[in-house]
């Protein structure tokens, strides 16, 4: 059977797949690029759990206390080494990225101590842990203050802006990677590594983390390699491979771990308990598989990119540009099209393709919010997924896919639905 008759089994006209094939031309230059990058990424994990005798031990898992989890201190090891930290938590019991975000500030953070953004606004989830939002148990609550610095009109750091915002309580920095729900551009581990070297010549004793999410493996460098005290993420988003069932981490100084540590589980116990249960081996084979899966993400990030690009939509980053992460934004400018384009990427879905996304009051948000995710994991963002609020310019934001020919089906599909629904902008010819 002709590969076009199966695409069009799933309902994609012969236009939308002869323009996907169009842009795909042009892009193999690209794609020979992520995977040098995913090999690269590929042989230091293997590096790094050799080192560490993984073993098949350590696949088992441990209940009740987990005292003596072999496994899960190997695992904390093995991204230590991979991610170039001095310790690691790797847990099932941080629920989400947020989590692992709220953790590492709350357990580094004192009454009295301030944080600065100097990247603007973090991502909406991080405004009621702060206390931008009012929310119980936040920053605020607990005395400490919190300060932001706003990228420059051109997206560059305002670095006047920042030297005048650093003062004598300013204790963390946070540096959020990737967009979030922005039309900014995410930010390069050099580009971090510029910010840092700033930073650390007005204050050198502030800490300084780093919100990794979506850009694990992006490159060959991470941001603690170019100064950073500790970067945070998610086990469902990159490093979790698409089969890490939950959790997160945090990488990074000693100090700042053995704090995490310690806030996660209680004053005395620290990383001692925790038990991994049943979930060692999806931990370990996800981070193997972790640089290739972020390959194909990535592949159908800049795909995405060509494609809407090619139709006269505004999508950060361009088409060409040099990738930060695997988020890709198309601004759609009307509701309607953004609900289209998340009908498409459910439908695409192995996993409750039937079902039609709706917006929704979605906790830790501002305004509503449409998410498509038909994925094995619930809420797996390395999982093809697309998501955005309802709100002026209606931008989406697609990431994901755990095979790039699975994420090729879901950009198709989403242009599918806005041509049916007659809300494409611009000519497929």
């Amino acid at each position: 059977m002709d590969v076009y008759e199966i695409y069009k089994e799933l309902g994609i006209s012969k236009e939308v797949y002869e323009l996907g094939e169009k842009v795909l031309k042009d892009l193999e230059e690209r794609f020979l690029e992520f995977d040098k990058v995913a090999e690269f990424n590929q042989l230091k994990i293997l590096r790094a759990m050799q080192k560490n005798k993984v073993s098949a031990e350590c696949l088992l898992g441990t209940t009740g206390y987990g005292y003596n989890d072999l496994g899960r201190e190997t695992l904390e090891k093995v991204y230590a080494d991979t991610f170039k930290g001095e310790d690691a938590l790797v847990r099932p019991q941080i629920t989400c990225g947020t989590h692992a975000l709220a953790l590492a500030l709350m357990s580094n953070l004192r009454p009295g101590d301030e944080l600065l953004s100097p990247v603007g606004k973090p991502y909406d989830t991080l405004e009621e842990v702060i206390g931008i939002r009012p929310s119980m148990g936040s920053l605020a609550e607990y005395g400490i203050s919190y300060r932001q610095v706003d990228l420059l009109s051109n997206g560059d750091f305002d670095f006047e802006g920042i030297k005048a915002a650093i003062n004598e309580k300013t204790k963390l920095v946070t540096i959020q990677r990737s967009k979030g729900y922005a039309m900014r551009p995410s930010l390069s581990v050099d580009r971090i590594g510029e910010l840092i070297s700033f930073i650390r010549k007005i204050k050198k004793d502030v800490i300084i983390m780093v919100d990794n999410c979506y850009g694990e493996f992006v490159e060959t460098k991470e941001p603690l390699e170019v100064g950073a005290d500790m970067i945070v993420g998610s086990l469902i988003k990159n490093p979790g491979g698409g089969l890490a069932p939950t959790g997160g981490y945090i990488v990074g100084k000693k100090e700042c771990i053995e704090n995490a540590a310690h806030r996660l589980t209680s004053p005395g116990l620290g990383k001692e308990v925790g038990a991994s249960l049943s979930m060692n081996q999806s931990l370990f084979q996800g981070f193997f598989l972790s640089p290739t899966v972020t390959c194909g993400a990535l592949k159908a990030a800049v795909f995405a990119a060509n494609l809407y690009e090619r139709l006269g939509y505004y999508v950060v980053p361009g088409g060409s540009e040099k990738r930060c992460d695997i988020i890709q934004s198309v601004e759609l400018k009307t509701a309607d099209a953004l609900i289209a384009f998340c009908k498409g990427i459910q439908a695409a879905a192995p996993v409750d393709s039937y079902v039609t996304p709706e917006p929704w009051d979605m906790p830790g948000y501002d305004s509503q919010v449409i998410m498509a995710a038909g994925a094995f994991v619930q809420g797996s963002s390395i999982e093809l997924s697309a998501d955005g609020p309802l709100k002026e310019p209606y931008a989406v934001y697609f990431q994901g896919g755990l095979t790039w020919y699975h994420g090729k089906i879901g950009i198709l599909n989403s242009l599918q639905k806005l041509v049916d629904a007659n809300l494409v902008k611009g000519t497929l010819i």
